[in-house]
């Protein structure tokens, strides 16, 4: 792993992130304080290609390879602030990426489970998450339509990519008085929706902003193409 302190020093970056933390979500609807402590601690330069480090903290999403990219810092605090974590939480993220956003769930959770259906980029989520010295995350490969049953129930789960519909296989992994942050609509536009698991398998829905995802591959997803 390239440590990037060559590009800016350690300061430099510190700097960075704190701006980004004040311009692009404190000045928007990003209030949570844990997760904004989160967003200024992850080093978001470790989790971008080497071509693109100096946009690291663009307020944009960044291409990652395999025709994915890594989220819009502002979209993973919407996201994470949505999931209301309190640090006791057992996460389920689908759409593991290059791995930022579950480091940011990492700060914010006990532990959290990241599934990634391209081998690749789970290999690289576990590189990168070993170069930030998150030790409570775990990658795995699969489908993140269905999920992963074998770790459930999940307190929160947060989907990283555009629903056609909500999955029922997640709903089905989420304890009782458990939320799912999902992004839901077309493959190009989306409304991040939070579905909250109420008492007897209901369930309540919050429709959040509109925001574009790349799309949920799987079974429950998207066909690929």
């Amino acid at each position: 792993m390239v440590n990037w302190d060559g590009v800016y020093g350690p300061n430099g970056w510190a700097q960075k992130r704190a701006s980004m933390v004040e311009r692009q979500l404190r000045r928007r609807d990003i209030y949570d304080p844990r997760v904004l402590r989160a967003m200024a601690t992850v080093p978001r330069e470790l989790f971008v290609p080497e071509h693109l480090v100096q946009e690291a903290y663009a307020d944009s999403a960044l291409p990652i390879g395999e025709g994915q990219t890594i989220s819009q810092p502002y979209m993973v605090a919407a996201t994470c602030q949505a999931a209301g974590l309190r640090g006791g939480e057992r996460v389920l993220e689908v759409g593991a990426g290059s791995g930022y956003q579950a480091a940011v769930l990492a700060l914010l959770a006990r532990d959290v489970v990241t599934i990634e259906r391209i081998p690749e980029l789970g290999e690289l989520a576990r590189d990168h998450l070993r170069a930030a010295g998150i030790r409570n995350v775990e990658v795995v490969v699969g489908d993140g339509s269905l999920g992963w049953p074998c770790r459930a129930p999940y307190d929160r789960i947060l989907v990283a990519a555009g629903a056609p519909a909500v999955p029922q296989a997640l709903l089905d992994q989420l304890t009782d008085g458990g939320r799912l942050i999902i992004p839901v609509g077309e493959r190009d536009v989306q409304r991040l929706m939070v579905v909250e698991k109420l008492p007897g398998g209901r369930t309540r829905e919050i429709e959040g902003p509109p925001c574009v995802f790349v799309p949920l591959v799987g079974e429950a997803g998207w066909r690929r193409g």
